[in-house]
């Protein structure tokens, strides 16, 4: 690898690369020392293609919810299964690995504009903008660099578009689907919101199981499958379908609530 190559996005892989060491080493025992996360079905992860590779997933915290998937799937990668023990795996990660985030977010302090350098395809909420609600066009600029991230490699995205659970799919996701065809991975990730702050920066509390699942791709007939469908079996396979409350402990519900109104939901 030259000294200077650039991915897709102007990022020189020799300085992400050591971006992703440091970071790794100094988020490792957020995973496996303070907290520990379960992981299942990272065997999965090995037997993907290099490129076009959709991950899917429920979102928890700003940022330790891409940054466990970071250390996962470079453990994987190296041969771990279910593990992220010895971090010898971080020595020569996947740089063609990408996470969408919100702009404003990637662009709020220096810590977040790091974290974008490591791997961030930033788009505009069509949604949400500085904590209000808005109603804008999807810029179709946020929409190819989604597409360029594909075609270069995997990409993490996070379907709800906030940390607040029960929230219904983004149906850009889908389209995003229909339009590039990508293997889509779904992942379900728990204990990330009693870990840390709503940031996933700070630790709240120690001696949470984190837990992280890992799905066998989805079947999508990319030309067939309306919209809908497709929202629909992402609902299902991140188990925030409306019907997944009804099997949920009602006190656990309302503790989910209470959690909720003490919080500022920016994201």
């Amino acid at each position: 690898m030259g000294l200077f190559k650039q991915n897709p996005f102007g990022h020189i892989l020799f300085l992400k690369k050591w971006l992703i060491r440091i970071l790794g080493a100094m988020t490792h025992r957020r995973f496996k020392g303070f907290n520990q996360l379960q992981i299942e079905g990272s065997e999965i992860i090995k037997n993907l293609p290099d490129t076009n590779v959709l991950f899917v997933s429920n979102h928890q915290t700003y940022f330790a919810d891409v940054v466990s998937m970071f250390h996962v799937f470079n453990a994987s990668l190296s041969g771990r299964v279910d593990s992220i023990k010895n971090i010898g795996y971080l020595w020569n990660p996947k740089l063609n690995l990408y996470f969408v985030a919100a702009k404003e977010t990637m662009q709020s302090g220096l810590l977040p504009k790091i974290l974008a350098y490591a791997g961030s395809v930033s788009i505009e909420r069509t949604w949400r903008a500085e904590g209000k609600d808005v109603n804008r066009q999807v810029k179709m600029s946020d929409v190819s660099s989604i597409a360029t991230a594909l075609n270069d490699g995997w990409v993490i995205t996070f379907p709800q578009g906030t940390t607040r659970p029960w929230k219904p799919i983004r149906r850009g996701t889908a389209h995003i689907i229909k339009r590039n065809k990508p293997i889509v991975v779904p992942i379900v990730i728990d204990g990330f919101r009693r870990s840390f702050d709503r940031k996933g920066l700070r630790i709240k509390k120690r001696g949470i199981l984190q837990s992280m699942e890992i799905k066998a791709p989805l079947e999508i007939d990319y030309e067939n499958d309306s919209v809908d469908a497709i929202v629909e079996k992402l609902e299902f396979a991140i188990e925030q379908h409306p019907s997944f409350l009804k099997v949920i402990p009602q006190a656990e519900l309302q503790k989910e609530e209470e959690l909720n109104e003490t919080r500022n939901w920016r994201y």
